[in-house]
């Protein structure tokens, strides 16, 4: 009996063990069942937003593929606008149209010569092209207003009273010269020594006609391959029209405008053949409009004689080294904003200083100042501006010429 009853008891701890192991496989398929069952809805999401995401690049292919299946348009430049309706078109391939055009596109935009997209089938016109420029023009400096004014320059009121007639009141006021029955000068040749200030008669002119302000160096224009340069002014001058009113100023003009010798080079050939195409240009038959043409160049006398005529060139203005009036003029505006001592006086300095540029000037009042700073003082002495007159003029004044000068500084 005890032997059964043990057997039993075995059996039922047997049972138990058994059930035990169960409910733990049950346990561990229940979680892998679960843990499938989250990875097939990640699955799921994923593969939904995948459809979603090949569907729109489908449908942008398809676009792609559509647009690749449509004709080619035609590119054309307006010739003339005949009437509310109709236009004449020169296509790229060469033949001229006569074509309608819609309401619907803007008015402003369609000027002869502007650029203009054609359907192949009937010649309409698609879209409204911007102009072709070479990206190398777009990137000439532009400043929509200069911050120079006539009062910032010294030293120089027939120059710029001579600037003023000529560039200023054509832009501002043609009438009196419809009235008076002349055409304006077209434009003017700034000549003189470098820092005399003939970038700042530029750029003040501008700024008093609000006028656009692009300014080139003339070695811009030279350019490796054949034909380049011409382009690059061509490119300036269409510029100069969509911006104007607008004033072009090539310094250093004699980069490109020397004196055409017989030379076999090739790249004298090329300098040659940008200068050809800067006059035709400055000399062309479309009139400028309201575009001011300004150079300026440190050797005048080499210039081709072609481009100094009248009719290109109709002013001639030298820039000189200022006089001692001129100086005193310079240096009180270049002090104005400077912190001085009372012993400093501008006059004597505009004495020691004769034969320096308004550039010069300049320099000697930056270096006066960051002498007073070099000693962290918070005026500027006397001291400051004999070392920086000595530093920028390169003279050595003895001790006793500097006391002396001192003395009359006081």
């Amino acid at each position: 009996m005890d032997n059964s009853h043990l057997s039993l008891q075995n059996k039922i701890e047997d049972l138990k063990k058994e059930v035990r192991m169960l409910k733990e496989e049950n346990t561990k398929t229940k979680r892998n069942l679960m843990w499938k069952v989250r990875k097939l809805e990640k699955d799921k999401i994923f593969t939904e937003n995948e459809k979603i995401r090949l569907e729109r690049e489908t449908k942008s292919l398809r676009g792609e593929v559509e647009r690749f299946r449509s004709p080619p348009l035609v590119l054309a430049t307006i010739t003339e606008i005949l009437d509310d309706n109709r236009m004449t078109v020169k296509s790229s391939t060469g033949p001229h149209f006569v074509i309608n055009y819609s309401k619907n596109l803007d008015q402003k935009l369609l000027d002869p010569g502007a650029r203009v997209a054609l359907n192949q089938q009937n010649f309409s016109i698609v879209d409204v092209l911007p102009s072709e420029k070479d990206p190398s023009v777009t990137g000439m400096e532009i400043e929509e207003k200069p911050d120079v004014s006539y009062d910032t320059i010294g030293g120089l009121e027939d120059q710029i009273m001579e600037v003023k007639e000529t560039v200023e009141l054509p832009l501002k006021k043609p009438e009196l010269f419809a009235k008076i029955g002349i055409d304006p000068p077209k434009g003017i040749l700034l000549y003189g020594p470098p820092g005399t200030g003939k970038t700042l008669l530029a750029k003040a002119v501008a700024n008093e006609t609000n006028a656009t302000f692009i300014k080139i160096v003339a070695s811009e224009f030279v350019k490796k391959y054949i034909g380049e340069g011409a382009r690059l002014v061509r490119g300036v001058f269409e510029l100069a029209k969509e911006k104007a009113p607008s004033i072009i100023f090539i310094d250093e003009i004699d980069a490109v405008a020397a004196k055409r010798l017989k030379s076999s080079t090739s790249g004298d050939r090329e300098v040659q053949r940008t200068l050809m195409q800067l006059l035709a240009e400055l000399d062309g038959f479309e009139s400028r409009g309201d575009i001011g043409i300004v150079a300026a160049t440190n050797r005048p006398d080499i210039l081709d004689p072609a481009l100094l005529r009248p009719g290109r060139f109709d002013r001639f203005i030298e820039v000189p080294i200022p006089n001692e009036e001129g100086r005193k003029e310079i240096l009180k505006i270049h002090t104005s904003k400077m912190s001085l001592s009372e012993e400093a006086d501008i006059d004597l300095l505009a004495t020691l200083t004769e034969g320096v540029s308004g550039a010069d000037l300049k320099a000697i009042c930056t270096e006066a100042g960051m002498f007073a700073i070099r000693q962290e003082r918070d005026k500027v002495m006397v001291s400051d501006f004999m070392d920086a007159v000595d530093k920028i003029m390169g003279v050595e004044h003895d001790e006793e010429y500097k006391k002396e000068a001192g003395v009359m500084f006081g």
